[in-house]
């Protein structure tokens, strides 16, 4: 199940995507936590992570590069600016441009809870320049969220 919520106000640039995932709240912060697990979800359909860091502590910095379907490397990067260990992450998330430099930096603060049985995750995202970048972002993180959902119910499958 996934909710979101895309703001109808031209000046309120916010994005808030909920989902619930048939797995231990645990195992879900687990998916953002750990690199072998953000990997295998954190980009869109069709794209795939070639590389990537993560220095997973308050103030430790992350990046990636995705590679689309037609071979272009799409970079970027962030840094942790919160971690509450089964409860939230808070980080910024900057696209890299071909200069190598970073963009315009907006902040994702995701929140895990415990929902029936299940975990309620909620991803809500700010700073974003325009409505484009907006609904770009919604398009891929909801792509993101369906490769999370089948993922995990592989690793419950193995117990994971």
């Amino acid at each position: 199940m996934t909710t979101a919520t895309i703001p109808k106000a031209d000046t309120s640039e916010e994005l808030t995507i909920t989902r619930i995932f048939d797995a231990p709240r645990e195992l879900v912060f687990r998916m953002w936590s750990e690199p072998s697990h953000m990997q295998r979800w954190s980009c869109p359909h069709g794209f795939t992570v070639t590389e990537g860091t993560m220095d997973f502590r308050l103030g430790g910095l992350w990046s990636a590069c995705m590679r689309s379907p037609e071979g272009q490397d799409l970079r970027l990067e962030g840094q942790y600016k919160d971690i509450i260990a089964r409860k939230r992450i808070v980080m910024t998330h900057a696209w890299i441009g071909e200069d190598g430099r970073p963009g315009p930096s907006t902040l994702v603060s995701v929140t895990f809870a415990d929902h029936e049985g299940k975990t309620k995750m909620t991803l809500h995202q700010t700073g974003f320049e325009s409505r484009a970048s907006r609904d770009g972002h919604f398009g891929g993180w909801t792509e993101c969220f369906e490769k999370l959902g089948a993922y995990l119910s592989t690793l419950e499958s193995t117990g994971e």
